[in-house]
């Protein structure tokens, strides 16, 4: 197996496409099914975004996995830290080195981009393991995860 990772861009519609279709693979087993796709105008538009960045990890022509983050523009400080959205490894390809090759990419991009930090909302054990292992922590005190 050979992963590239590719940054999605306006053409890859059809990517988009098919992470929609088959939400499930890329999740924890039974936490997800298939999602609504964008309609072609939105696809061009998230595609489009300079803000947004969403990787695909391939084998030829296969997808294997993607991570989608989100650069938050700050007002102080080093004005701009990352936002690691989701990140998802189809199921057969797991414990093989894709997600850490996602992560590793995107470390590359935040240094050529001077951005120091990147933060992230994990909400199950296998997904704190997992940022564990690849050089997260926890904070001290961490904040209320609120929503409306």
């Amino acid at each position: 197996m050979t992963i590239t990772i590719k940054r999605l861009a306006p053409g890859d519609e059809p990517i988009l496409q098919t992470l929609a279709a088959e939400d499930a693979d890329f999740d924890l087993d039974g936490r997800s099914e298939p999602l609504k796709p964008l309609t072609a105008e939105q696809a061009h538009r998230y595609l489009s975004d300079p803000a947004v960045l969403n990787w695909a990890a391939m084998d030829g022509d296969t997808l294997l996995g993607f991570l989608y983050c989100l650069v938050v523009p700050l007002r102080s400080d080093d004005a701009q830290e990352l936002l690691l959205y989701e990140i998802g490894v189809r199921s057969q390809w797991r414990r093989k080195g894709v997600g850490r090759a996602l992560l590793d990419h995107m470390e590359r991009w935040m240094k050529e981009n001077a951005i120091k930090t990147v933060w992230v909302l994990a909400d199950n054990p296998t997904a704190v393991d997992f940022y564990r292992g690849c050089g997260f922590g926890v904070e001290d005190e961490q904040p209320v995860y609120l929503t409306r």
